[in-house]
């Protein structure tokens, strides 16, 4: 991932493939959070984001990574916005749900906001063009 030269945005929601490559230590991953630490943009992760990297063969260090995020609870109010873009987008399930759930924690963030994301295309059709998507 090659994030713009000057970052703008003034959130950034990390869904489970963007934790995991910094639990990883992915040095191009690395590069592109100090430049948003450089550019004073804060990290956002979403509670249920949490829960899917209980397994992570490094989840030890999550608890060091996250004292550096934002970590959002799945609120009422997120849980309903989370349905509402299922509904929006004619989707459902599990795999869904989740990232209904990271969708939904970025349209909370104060825009502008990216989310940093393996799977663009799902979470493109959930945010509905309120969010920047950027590939991971």
């Amino acid at each position: 991932m090659t994030p713009p030269r000057q970052p703008w945005w003034r959130s950034v929601v990390l869904d489970a493939q963007a934790l995991s490559l910094w639990l990883d230590h992915d040095r191009r991953f690395l590069a592109t959070l100090a430049e948003f630490a450089d550019a004073g943009t804060a990290l956002v992760v979403c509670a249920n984001t949490v829960i899917e990297l209980a397994a992570h063969p490094e989840h030890r260090r999550l608890g060091r990574l996250l004292a550096r995020t934002r970590v959002e609870p799945v609120t009422a109010e997120t849980a309903r916005l989370a349905a509402s873009l299922l509904r929006e987008a004619g989707v459902s399930g599990h795999r869904h749900a989740l990232d209904a759930s990271v969708a939904a924690t970025a349209l909370r963030c104060d825009p502008p906001v990216a989310l940093l994301t393996s799977d663009p295309d799902d979470l493109s059709r959930l945010c509905q063009g309120r969010a920047d998507i950027l590939r991971v």
